[in-house]
């Protein structure tokens, strides 16, 4: 117990804030796994720093773009708000070391997951902002996100949009997305999406929503066949 205290005090301070009720960055921390069917877990949290990061990333993109358009600045946000960029940020504060797990899930190495990384990630903006408002949690996104946020040099234009242009433009027809696989619970879905367009071989894409794995799919395509994905920041 004593070990566990000393823990979440270190990562307290990791995180640049102390916790009035430190029951939230508790809560923030505990996986399914390790609780009985019913149990407090992360997710209610994890549903609102989703939320929470996605408005104050927002905010920070129409600051530092001001001539982006607004496809432009969606492309840069779901880039950023993705839950790989939430797992880097968690090992970065290794996140991973606090997290509550059952025995099972531990042994599996749940604690170096991206999926759980990063859910656990969205769950402590969540607790930031319950404990210490908007200002605490906006704080600590900027903190974490912003160097992200500039160095980032995905391309710019939509993958789906590319690959429809691509393909009418060789009179190969209409890029058509079939659902190949859905997996995971109704908070956290995994979707694998296949894309065909003509006689082409087909390409899966895979996401947390059925869009993002269409564009992932989009992408895949493009990249097998030589073609530009589209514009880079530089």
């Amino acid at each position: 117990m004593r070990a566990r205290a000393s823990g979440i005090a270190a990562l307290e301070q990791r995180l640049g804030h102390t916790f009035s009720d430190p029951h939230l960055l508790e809560t923030a921390l505990t996986h399914a796994s390790a609780v009985d069917p019913g149990g407090t877990t992360y997710q209610r949290l994890e549903f609102l720093g989703d939320r929470v990061l996605g408005l104050v990333v927002a905010e920070m993109l129409v600051d530092a773009f001001p001539n982006a358009s607004e496809g432009e600045l969606a492309r840069r946000l779901t880039a950023l708000v993705r839950n790989e960029s939430c797992a880097a940020v968690a090992r970065d504060l290794d996140l991973g070391s606090a997290v509550r797990l059952g025995s099972g899930e531990a042994q599996s190495g749940g604690r170096k997951k991206a999926a759980i990384l990063g859910d656990v990630c969205e769950a402590v903006i969540g607790a930031l902002h319950l404990d210490g408002g908007i200002e605490v949690a906006r704080g600590f996104i900027k903190a974490h996100w912003r160097d992200r946020m500039i160095s980032w040099s995905g391309p710019l234009r939509d993958a789906k949009t590319t690959l429809q242009e691509w393909a009418q433009g060789r009179g190969i027809g209409t890029p058509t997305y079939d659902i190949a696989d859905r997996s995971g619970p109704d908070h956290a879905p995994r979707f694998v999406v296949a894309v065909q367009v003509g006689d082409l071989q087909p390409a899966e894409g895979t996401g947390g929503s059925r869009r993002e794995a269409e564009q992932d799919a989009a992408t895949a395509m493009l990249r097998r066949e030589g073609a530009s994905i589209g514009d880079r920041h530089r």
